[in-house]
């Protein structure tokens, strides 16, 4: 199936639902739109994305924000930060509820840990191209490395949702039990419960770093070793990854030994995420040297096979 032509991206004004905690920096903020905001969002493709304006929102107080991040917060917000969402749910009077998880690490981000219910948050999209499925596929592999997550969880649910045939299997990678930006807890026989996850039905294999949950390694040795020990994903299977750059190049390495179609969605600094500032620019493998996709426009997703990464695997990735 090819991607969903999407309705013309314009600004829309998200209300907050909630704005949670869910474990270290890491949160989840749901945002409400209304009717018109509905019809652009209500179905959109995993792995598009808005960007938010948050130059207008106010800091939290000093004590909620932390100690090493109070002066580099006070810095001016000049563009709009882009987000992906890791939920998209419909409402009956024709709304549309978003789910965002992100982590504090700046200070854009810094300033949305501090919106509170009944906020308001200027909105622009659905922006880029997301992930599409191949006709015929009977399996899928879904590679989340750290704060790749949010697109591989709402794309497994709209691979629950849409294409129930489909058999899913997600792989998670993170440093550390504590850098994973789920709802993780650990069973009392070691096992990882991703929540996320166990909501839709998913299994979910961990991978991290310094093995303190899981597998210990990164996520791509992981899968490469599950592929070889499971026959039946090797065929009629695609793998879809978000992540850091060196761990997508890990996996793309991974999924062309074992043949399988591979598309991951790529990160750059996106300034104004329409295309106009050519910022974000991926170099691609043509017959031509130097030839280069916007990552607002053409992707963020993108063919693995296509891609040039900058990054190698052997440079760190999780």
């Amino acid at each position: 199936m090819e991607p969903t032509k999407t309705p013309h991206k314009k600004i829309h004004n998200g209300t907050v639902v909630s704005n949670q905690r869910i474990r270290g920096s890491y949160r989840r903020i749901t945002l409400e739109l209304d009717t018109d905001g509905g019809s652009a969002f209500g179905n959109i493709q995993p792995g598009q994305f808005a960007q938010f304006d948050l130059s207008q929102t106010a800091l939290p107080a000093d004590e909620d924000i932390a100690e090493q991040m109070r002066d580099a917060s006070k810095r001016l917000i000049l563009l709009r930060r882009p987000f992906s969402f890791s939920n998209v749910t419909q409402k009956g009077d024709g709304g549309v509820l978003l789910e965002v998880l992100y982590c504090v690490v700046g200070p854009a981000t810094v300033r949305m840990s501090g919106l509170r219910q009944g906020r308001q948050v200027s909105i622009l999209g659905p922006l880029g191209n997301g992930f599409h499925v191949p006709e015929g596929i009977k399996r899928a592999i879904l590679v989340a490395g750290g704060m790749g997550a949010p697109p591989m969880i709402h794309l497994a649910g709209f691979l629950k949702s849409r294409y129930p045939q489909i058999e899913l299997m997600v792989m998670a990678g993170a440093r550390s039990f504590d850098d994973f930006p789920f709802t993780a807890r650990k069973a009392d026989n070691g096992e990882i419960a991703i929540e996320e996850f166990e909501a839709i039905g998913s299994p979910c294999r961990v991978a991290t770093d310094d093995g303190s949950a899981g597998f210990k390694g990164f996520v791509s040795v992981m899968m490469e070793r599950w592929l070889g020990e499971n026959q039946k994903f090797r065929d009629d299977s695609v793998i879809f990854a978000c992540g850091p750059e060196a761990m997508l190049a890990a996996t793309a390495d991974v999924a062309k030994r074992f043949n399988i179609p591979c598309q991951v969605s790529m990160e750059r600094m996106m300034a104004c995420g329409i295309g106009l500032c050519q910022s974000c620019a991926v170099e691609h493998k043509s017959g031509r040297e130097g030839e280069y996709k916007l990552c607002c426009k053409d992707g963020p997703v993108f063919d693995a096979e296509k891609v040039k990464f900058l990054r190698h695997p052997d440079d760190g990735q999780v």
